[in-house]
C-alpha cells in the first residue's frame, strides 16, 4: 500500500474525501416582482427572493 501513495497524485487517488463549507452552494430561487421574500415550504431554509432582496441577501452571507 505505501507504493502506491509514493506520488502526490497517487496520494490524492487514493485519500478520503474532505467536504469543507467552500465546496458547499446556496440554493437560490429569483422570483419575479420587488420585496418579495417566500419560504419555500417543500425545503426548510430556502427561499425565492426578487432581485433586490437577493442583492441584499447576498451580501449579509
Amino acid at each position: 500500500m505505501r507504493r502506491n501513495r509514493r506520488d502526490d497524485w497517487s496520494r490524492r487517488l487514493v485519500s478520503e474525501t474532505r467536504l469543507t463549507v467552500d465546496d458547499l452552494i446556496w440554493p437560490v430561487f429569483v422570483v419575479e416582482g420587488s420585496g418579495v421574500n417566500q419560504e419555500v415550504a417543500s425545503m426548510p431554509g430556502v427561499a425565492r427572493f426578487s432581485i433586490d432582496l437577493l442583492v441584499e441577501e447576498a451580501r449579509d452571507r
